[in-house]
This record gives structure tokens, C-alpha cells and sequence, in this order.
């Protein structure tokens, strides 16, 4: 008994038009995701949420750049949101009396 596997065979073809091959799918290829976006109507916040389109172009090895670019991004405009200064704060009614 051997333990080799065998060769498969190769068969001859006339190489005629219904012997073409179809494509075969390959599960590890990029595909897009398709994920709707809906804009936030925040023109920076708009512009990080597109790019994660890029990921539909890329393999899975190369989503996490992707993903932590955006993180990034979104973070840094939540905190400009909190560095902005807010409206000013109306004078308090109970002024302390002494």
C-alpha cells in the first residue's frame, strides 16, 4: 500500500469554446460589502465614513488599516467637538447673598 497521492489527470481538450472555463470563485478575493452610508450631514464625519469604501477593494488582511484610519478620524472630530467652546452660560438667578 502506498501513502503517495495521485497526480490528477490532465485531460486533452480541442481548447473549442465549450470547453472554456469559468472563472472559479475565490472566497479569500475582495468583495465589496455594500454597506450603505448615510450621510451625517458633518462634511469630516462624511469623508471618514466613505473611505471605509476602500475596504471593499482590499483583501481581509488589509481592512485593518482601513478600519483604524477611520477610527482615528472619527475620533479626533469627536474631540474637536469638545474643544469647541459651548454658548455661554446664562447668569444664575440665586446670586449669593451674605
Amino acid at each position: 500500500m502506498s501513502d503517495a497521492v495521485p497526480e490528477p489527470v490532465a485531460r486533452e481538450t480541442d481548447g473549442g469554446p465549450s470547453e472554456a472555463r469559468a472563472p472559479e470563485h475565490d472566497p479569500a478575493a475582495p468583495a465589496p460589502l455594500d454597506v450603505p452610508r448615510a450621510p451625517t450631514g458633518n462634511a469630516e464625519v462624511d469623508a471618514r465614513l466613505a473611505r471605509l469604501a476602500d475596504a471593499d477593494h482590499l483583501a481581509t488582511d488589509g481592512h485593518v488599516e482601513v478600519y483604524e484610519d477611520v477610527h482615528r478620524g472619527l475620533r479626533d472630530a469627536l474631540t474637536a467637538l469638545d474643544a469647541r467652546p459651548g454658548p455661554p452660560v446664562p447668569p444664575s438667578q440665586h446670586e449669593n447673598r451674605s
